[in-house]
């Protein structure tokens, strides 16, 4: 039976910016969402094209901040195809009642972003005690969190895991490490080490694939280690469409020649599995 093919990240970037204004973290748009918008109809030609039959679609916090309104709109009119991942401020007061508010519009998660293209190295707040109240709310309602981050905060990621034992936590491009060293990857210990916290998830995107390919490491050396430590139940793909440059069917190509050596299991999880048991309204596209 064909594998059933799910892409945990994924943007969508209105054209219209008079009904859909900017209002990028960091005071600057990144180049990517400007220079490819692309409204959901046209991510879903792309999965169409690539063979993909669901996505996670996370805020494009460099283009909307934490304004999810198109996000929103956008998951609404494809709840066959898409799951949204919206954006907040978790240091803001009211950052618990925004949690609520675009879980209950029909959003599956939240990311917060620490770090990016347009606001370099890491925020210092991951683990301020101000954003504890919405990472309470995130427990209450069962909801993953994505972070976008480096292997600098994962020291301050510990804080949280150990306060919020129960809220599964998905490292965006897997935090980032420094993979140049090559196996056994001494260089990036503590993401190996966070194997330990089973509610953390691993994002292997294609600008993560990219990272591996580096100096003495390779793609196939880095899915065996982190097989070996976390499992392919604790693995998801995401072609960072359309951040990362390429049609969405050659991202994907990309990601699964590693992949061919896997097992047909550990393939299934890490392609599909993984993510329907983190948001449970991916359904099979044919439900």
């Amino acid at each position: 039976m064909p594998i059933e093919i799910i892409d945990t990240h994924t943007h969508v970037i209105s054209p219209d910016t008079a009904r859909y204004p900017l209002a990028p973290l960091g005071g600057k748009q990144s180049d990517w969402s400007a220079e490819r918008p692309t409204p959901p109809e046209a991510l879903i030609a792309a999965m169409d094209e690539a063979g993909i039959a669901r996505a996670v679609v996370v805020q494009a916090s460099t283009a909307y901040g934490h304004d999810n309104s198109y996000l929103v709109e956008s998951v609404a009119a494809h709840r066959d195809r898409f799951v949204g991942v919206f954006s907040v401020d978790i240091l803001a007061e009211d950052a618990p009642a925004r949690i609520r508010h675009w879980h209950a519009a029909g959003l599956s998660g939240f990311r917060l972003f620490t770090t990016g293209t347009t606001m370099p190295g890491q925020a210092g707040w991951l683990d301020d005690p101000r954003g504890f109240p919405g990472w309470a709310v995130a427990a209450e309602l069962g909801l993953p969190v994505c972070l976008q981050m480096t292997a600098k905060g994962i020291p301050a990621l510990r804080t949280l895991l150990a306060r919020f034992p129960t809220v599964p936590v998905l490292l965006d491009h897997l935090a980032r490490p420094d993979l140049t060293d090559g196996p056994p990857f001494a260089r990036s210990a503590e993401l190996f080490a966070l194997a330990e916290h089973p509610q953390v998830f691993l994002k292997l995107t294609t600008r993560a694939l990219d990272m591996a390919a580096a100096g003495a490491s390779t793609p196939a050396a880095l899915l065996q280690a982190l097989l070996a430590r976390f499992g392919a139940g604790r693995i998801l793909w995401g072609s960072n469409f359309p951040a990362a440059e390429g049609t969405l069917a050659a991202l994907l190509a990309r990601s699964l020649a590693p992949l061919q050596a896997l097992s047909e299991a550990d393939r299934a999880a890490i392609l599909g599995g993984t993510a329907r048991r983190l948001y449970p309204a991916l359904a099979p596209a044919d439900v």
